[in-house]
């Protein structure tokens, strides 16, 4: 299962306030870093393509 399964997971689960929160800071974190990284994958395919 991946992470991100799991975060969602635990989410639908979770009944603990603080807990749930965490959670939810660490998906937004996992998607900002898979946002930056597409944007350096595609910042480096045109890079290449010029």
């Amino acid at each position: 299962m991946s992470i991100d399964r799991f975060i969602l997971r635990k989410l639908n689960t979770c009944q603990e306030e603080n807990t749930r929160d965490n959670l939810v800071r660490l998906f937004v974190i996992r998607i900002q870093k898979a946002e930056m990284e597409e944007e350096h994958e595609t910042a480096y395919i045109v890079s290449r393509l010029h």
